[in-house]
């Protein structure tokens, strides 16, 4: 793609801002640990929002969605839209909870509700685990689709895109560290306006390039009408549910999809209930009424706003790119072929955006974990605010070399990537309950992760089942969530609770509802009991309704099915006006007896 000097001034100048956003914030990052991670807790809904929505919407996203509308049609997008549930639940049930523990990182939390040695090994382990590993994994992955971006977007080789993206994550980690969070809020703001302007610019373009909304689903019918001749199966690209009886998302598959794994499985930065960076900016959050609002417009513009954009170049490429080897490869050949000169440098920044907001984000929290979870709880204890942040620029920088290592490597992590997300089927119900029931303890956690890991990893290796297999797939998350919940109900019935003094601790601290820490709140009935559970579920129920309506609704009226998608919008209304309603009501917080 040809980019005039217009298009690199362009480019120049949003690095240039991204500069001035980081000196800008330098003074106030640098004024303790606090600052440097979390803002001092005094970030409005609408920014801390908005940066957990800029950070998944990172380079690689609208490949991602592109390769799943190619081989498996719009439908193809429920391998991420069932976890709207999992999002809702951590609205209404855990954003006020994680905002009154006043932890700076979800794994310090071991330490406020366990005790002892436990804890500690929870504490330490989840910390170098997540900070180091995980962390970078995640950062070799989108650091080598920004390669592949670059690739095909400048014509350069392998080499020399990886170049430019070490450029970017230099860039990106010195803006990191030199105004911590603060930087990473506002940069994101910063640059979700950018990219999310641009891919809906990029859609207008790619719909018009076949000939509109009517050309483009005659052209998709008639592509489904050849696959089905072809192959002897039925379906459509433009559908919203998948064929139970297609071979990617046979019915047990679609079961486990919408009814256990959103719930029972652990996945890297997006626990059941919370985790990882999206944690971190609840804990950034004014207040608990900030929190919830940012979590809940979060998930709104993920799951209802975003989609529709990248879904529609995709469905583009289909049929302007019909046999392309890597179908992901779509969505950069439309804007290299269809987007118009005088945009270029535009759509180059837009990406540049995409990944400079989840690279920030990822190293910022990634050293949080390392900083004051390892070093500062386990090797040096009394130091000060400002060798603190020190530290943390310095575990930034760290961060940002073994990232670029890992890329060079990536071909050989993708496998044990997946095997990751199923090697924490289980575990998200201590997760989720932990919070709710005073009888969980430290070895609840350490049984649940164990022994999920082992059954994963048994069924996967000894038995022949593979995660890439959608069969597969939902036979291992079945058995491994099955045994795993046995195992750690097991343990933490045949093990000790916590010590007294620290569950009365943790229930006067965080506030959960009593109903199942009644002998733990007749010992501190100082403490308002709430009773929340009912209204917390109502809510619940109706924001799933709010996104899948929004979500549905827009797409119908976009793919002209203008009463169905108005149908679908009026339902997420009233969904979103019982939530509205009932928060009101509740003055934002929990109901006290």
């Amino acid at each position: 793609m040809k980019l005039t000097w217009i298009d690199w001034a362009i480019v120049a100048a949003y690095f240039l801002f991204n500069l001035a956003i980081g000196f800008y914030y330098k003074s106030r990052a640098g004024q303790n640990i606090g600052e440097f991670f979390l803002s001092g807790r005094n970030v409005p809904w609408w920014l801390a929002g908005t940066s957990m929505v800029a950070t998944t919407f990172a380079a690689d996203t609208p490949l991602a969605v592109t390769g799943m509308v190619a081989r498996n049609g719009i439908a193809g997008n429920w391998l991420w839209w069932n976890f709207v549930f999992s999002g809702m639940l951590t609205v209404f049930f855990y954003a006020r909870l994680w905002r009154r523990s006043g932890v700076m990182t979800d794994v310090e939390f071991a330490e406020i509700r366990y005790a002892g040695k436990p804890a500690a090994f929870l504490r330490g382990f989840r910390a170098l685990y997540l900070g180091i590993p995980i962390n970078c994994i995640i950062l070799g992955w989108v650091n080598l689709a920004m390669v592949k971006i670059l690739m095909l977007i400048l014509g350069v080789s392998k080499i020399q895109a990886l170049a430019i993206v070490l450029g970017m994550i230099a860039l990106t980690s010195f803006i990191s560290t030199l105004a911590g969070l603060w930087g990473v809020l506002v940069t994101d703001l910063f640059q979700f306006v950018i990219k999310m302007s641009m891919v809906i610019v990029l859609a207008v373009v790619a719909v018009a390039a076949v000939g509109g909304i009517d050309q483009m689903m005659v052209k998709l019918e008639a592509i489904d009408r050849a696959k089905g001749l072809a192959t002897g199966t039925a379906g459509s690209v433009l559908s919203f549910t998948p064929d139970l009886n297609s071979a990617w998302m046979p019915m047990i598959t679609f079961f486990v999809y919408i009814s256990l794994n959103w719930w029972a499985a652990w996945y890297p930065g997006a626990e059941p209930g919370g985790g990882g960076f999206i944690a971190q900016r609840m804990f950034c959050a004014r207040d608990e009424k900030n929190s919830l609002l940012a979590t809940l417009w979060f998930n709104i513009a993920h799951y209802a706003v975003r989609p529709w954009p990248w879904i529609l170049v995709a469905l583009v490429s289909v049929i302007l790119y019909p046999n392309l080897a890597d179908p992901e490869t779509g969505y950069i050949r439309v804007m290299i072929d269809y987007l118009p000169p005088s945009l270029r440098g535009l759509m180059v920044a837009a990406f540049a955006a995409a990944f400079m907001s989840t690279i920030g984000t990822q190293l910022n929290w990634g050293a949080s974990y390392l900083v004051n979870d390892f070093y500062r709880r386990f090797l040096h204890k009394r130091g000060t605010e400002k060798h603190y942040v020190l530290v943390s620029q310095m575990a930034t920088v760290l961060l940002t070399v073994i990232s670029a290592v890992v890329t060079f490597y990536m071909d050989s992590i993708t496998g044990a990537w997946k095997l990751l997300i199923v090697t924490g089927a289980g575990t998200g119900t201590v997760l989720i309950l932990r919070w709710f029931w005073w009888r969980i303890n430290a070895w609840s956690e350490v049984s649940a992760m164990a022994a999920a890991f082992v059954v994963s990893v048994a069924l996967q290796t000894r038995f022949g089942l593979s995660s890439d297999d959608p069969r597969g797939f939902a036979i291992i998350m079945l058995i491994t969530v099955g045994i795993t919940t046995a195992v750690w109900l097991a343990v933490t019935l045949l093990t000790a609770p916590e010590p007294t003094e620290v569950l009365v601790g943790f229930y006067k601290r965080v506030r959960p509802s009593a109903a199942l820490w009644k002998p733990i709140a007749r010992l501190a009935p100082e403490v308002p009991p709430a009773h929340d559970l009912k209204y917390n579920f109502l809510d619940w129920v109706a924001g799933c309704v709010m996104i899948y309506g929004a979500l549905f609704g827009v797409g119908k009226i976009i793919l002209k099915s203008y009463a169905t998608g108005a149908l679908f919008l009026g339902l997420a209304l009233a969904a979103g006006a019982l939530i509205y309603w009932d928060l009101n009501r509740r003055g934002w917080k929990t109901v006290i007896e």
